[in-house]
C-alpha cells in the first residue's frame, strides 16, 4: 500500500451506499471520474440489508458484485471493500473471490475484512451472529493461509477447509494486503500479527485528527505485543465530509454518536487532510454527504493543493 506520488496522504472516497439508489452506469461513472480527479481508491461497504426505525428498509448492491465491475471498468485506481464481512461468505471461497478481482484489476485490490455488526442483515439472509469474533479467528486465519501460502488443511469448530489449494494464484505474490477495520482489543490481538492496515471508522475519531492518537496508541500496543514494528501497519481513516448539497449523511446505524462533518473550501480541508497524515495516518476514506458526481469533482481543487507535497 505505498505510492510514488508527493501528496502526503492518500485519499479516496466511499462509494454509494444507502445514502440514494444509485444504479450502475451512475457507479461506473463515479468510479472513472474518482479516477479522472485523481483520487487514489474506491472503497465500498459490505452490508446486505438496513431497517430504520421509521420502518423504512434500504439494501445496497452486492459489494463483491460490484468490485469485479469496478476493477474492469478502472485503470489505475485502488479498490476495496471497506470492509468485507468474513460472515457473509465461507472464507475459502472468500478468498477466491479476493483473488479474482485482484486478477480482473491487475492487481489493485486492498482486502478490508472485519467481523460484521448489523444484526438485520445477519438474520434476513440467514448468517450466524453468534460467536462474530471467533468465526472471524477461524476465517482470518483461512483467507490470510490460502492469499499468501496458497494453501491450507484447517478444521476448526465454525469452518472447514480440507486439503485446500488456491488456483490460479493472486495477481501479486502473496495476495492483496490485508486491513482490518476494528479497534476492539481481541481484534487487534488476532489481526495485527499479520495485517497490513487498520481502519477506524470517522464516528470513534470524532471526524477529526486528533481524535487518531488513541486508537493509534491502541494499534501501537496491539504490535509490540506480538513483537511487530508498530511501524509496519498502515493506519487508514474514514471522514465524513459536507460539500455543496449536503443534508446529513444516511447511514445504516442509528446507535454511534452524530459527528460534525468535515466542510469548508479548498484550503479547510486540505489542511485538514494534512493534520490527519500528521497525525500518523496514510489514508483517508472519504464519506461525502452528497455523494454525487458534483462532489466529486468539487474535491479536484483540494488534491491538487495536496500535490504541492
Amino acid at each position: 500500500m505505498t505510492s510514488s506520488s508527493p501528496r502526503p496522504i492518500r485519499i479516496g472516497i466511499q462509494l454509494p451506499e444507502v445514502e440514494r439508489e444509485v444504479r450502475w452506469p451512475e457507479v461506473r461513472a463515479m468510479a472513472r471520474l474518482a479516477e479522472d480527479v485523481g483520487f487514489d481508491s474506491l472503497w465500498l461497504g459490505d452490508h446486505l440489508l438496513y431497517r430504520f426505525g421509521s420502518g423504512e428498509a434500504r439494501g445496497p448492491w452486492e459489494a463483491w458484485t460490484m468490485l469485479a465491475g469496478l476493477a474492469a471498468a478502472t485503470d489505475r485506481i485502488t479498490l476495496g471493500p471497506l470492509v468485507a464481512s468474513t460472515s457473509f461468505h465461507n472464507p475459502a471461497m472468500l478468498a477466491k473471490m479476493a483473488a479474482t478481482v485482484d486478477e480482473i484489476s491487475g492487481g489493485r485490490l486492498v482486502l478490508g475484512l472485519g467481523a460484521g455488526w448489523n444484526e438485520t442483515e445477519y438474520r434476513a439472509f440467514g448468517f450466524p451472529f453468534d460467536h462474530r469474533i471467533s468465526r472471524f479467528e477461524e476465517a482470518f486465519t483461512i483467507v490470510r493461509t490460502l492469499l499468501r501460502e496458497g494453501a491450507i488443511d484447517f478444521a476448526g469448530r465454525y469452518y472447514e477447509a480440507r486439503d485446500c489449494e488456491l488456483l490460479p494464484r493472486p495477481a501479486r505474490p502473496g495476495g492483496p494486503p490485508l486491513l482490518v477495520g476494528s479497534n476492539g482489543e481481541r481484534m487487534l490481538s488476532i489481526t495485527m500479527p499479520h495485517a497490513d492496515a487498520w481502519n477506524s471508522w470517522y464516528a470513534d475519531t470524532g471526524n477529526r485528527p486528533e481524535g487518531v492518537a488513541p486508537l493509534r496508541e491502541r494499534v501501537d500496543a496491539a504490535c509490540r505485543a506480538v513483537g511487530r514494528d508498530p511501524a509496519a501497519v498502515e493506519r487508514t481513516v474514514a471522514v465524513l465530509v459536507r460539500l455543496p448539497g449536503g443534508t446529513g449523511r444516511v447511514m445504516g446505524e442509528s446507535d454511534r454518536p452524530e459527528v460534525a462533518p468535515l466542510e469548508g473550501p479548498p484550503e479547510v480541508l486540505e489542511a485538514a487532510f494534512r493534520a490527519y497524515a500528521a497525525a500518523g495516518v496514510g489514508h483517508l476514506q472519504l464519506v461525502l454527504d452528497p455523494i454525487t458526481m458534483g462532489s466529486i469533482e468539487a474535491l479536484a481543487p483540494v488534491l491538487a493543493l495536496l500535490d504541492r507535497g
